[in-house]
């Protein structure tokens, strides 16, 4: 079956081959790297169906996410754990995987309130107390050679430069990636999210984290930096609230602070490598129509020079805050 091709019909008899019957609302979700649907069951409730993209993750690497869930959750973080059909949580239909989860209710998450902040400190803390025991195995380690060498290979063979900006923009490139891998030294590594941003938390009654398929190891602090935004001094005080929060639940190690601009660095250029990588994908050109313009190409020359300032800028520092 074309991955592309996934019509209501061909979605319903998948879940109805595993006696999950769509009774009402079936309706797309803001996702792009795989395809993501909510509907209703008359029995069950809400629910949510991943349809994974194919040849992004094997099927191990899927079952491990699924494990990592059940796991976050016997401990108290708040997940949604994929519903099991006769002792499975990853299911095949016409040579697609997909899962089914409950559909989390909630409000969005505010991150400008310190309060819902501090709770996620909490919440996140708990997750890596998890992943230091549970270690995910074949998924890949967050790396420079991934995110950024790899990165850089696909964006010079696949992204369509204009002729006039290709040769600075790749410069440009060349030294991000040099001065970022020089920079990024990180100690401990454990089971993280790996993707934590505003979208992918909702509230209720406390921070839900929602979304793990980019689940991976790495050190803690990739797990919070998104959270961090604004000027200095409103990083600074962000910073202190997430780690009131966390510290009631594990030490975190203030040095992990120096890979903030490293990782900011890595997530920049790995997002405009997936975008060129799955260019070819309708769903992209439709809802990222900026893409591949000569004016976004321009304005990420200026984004890759503000982000080479970055790295050589001071580090945030508690003790600074203190």
């Amino acid at each position: 079956m074309n991955y592309y091709q996934l019509t209501p019909d061909v979605i319903t008899d998948a879940l109805a081959s595993v006696g999950i019957y769509v009774d009402s609302g079936l309706m797309a979700l803001n996702s792009y790297e795989n395809r993501v649907y909510r509907f209703k069951n008359d029995e069950q409730g809400p629910l949510v169906a991943k349809f994974y993209r194919p040849q992004r993750w094997t099927r191990e690497q899927i079952l491990e996410e699924h494990g990592f869930l059940q796991a976050l959750a016997d401990a108290g973080v708040r997940v949604a754990i994929p519903l099991r059909q006769e002792r499975e949580t990853l299911f095949e239909y016409q040579g697609i995987v997909f899962a089914v989860w409950p559909a989390v209710a909630g409000r969005q998450f505010e991150t400008d309130s310190l309060e819902q902040l501090e709770a996620l400190g909490e919440q996140l803390a708990l997750l890596h107390q998890v992943g230091e025991r549970f270690v995910l195995q074949s998924r890949p380690v967050l790396s420079t050679d991934d995110y950024l060498h790899r990165a850089y290979g696909v964006l010079e063979r696949e992204a369509e430069l204009p002729g006039r900006l290709r040769a600075d923009f790749l410069s440009l490139l060349r030294r991000l990636v040099k001065r970022a891998t020089e920079l990024y030294r990180p100690g401990k590594q454990l089971s993280l999210h790996g993707d934590c941003h505003a979208g992918n938390l909702l509230w209720r009654d406390g921070p839900w984290l929602l979304d793990f398929d980019d689940c991976r190891r790495g050190p803690a602090v990739q797990d919070l930096w998104m959270m961090l935004s604004g000027s200095r001094q409103e990083q600074l005080v962000q910073l202190d609230t997430l780690l009131a929060g966390y510290e009631t639940v594990r030490e975190f190690d203030a040095a992990e602070l120096a890979l903030i601009e490293p990782l900011r660095a890595m997530r920049m250029v790995n997002y405009m490598a997936w975008l060129a990588s799955r260019w070819s994908d309708p769903a992209f050109p439709a809802n990222f129509p900026w893409f591949n313009t000569e004016g976004y190409w321009q304005q990420q020359i200026g984004t890759l020079e503000e982000q080479l300032q970055r790295l050589d800028a001071p580090p945030l520092s508690l003790t600074s805050w203190n």
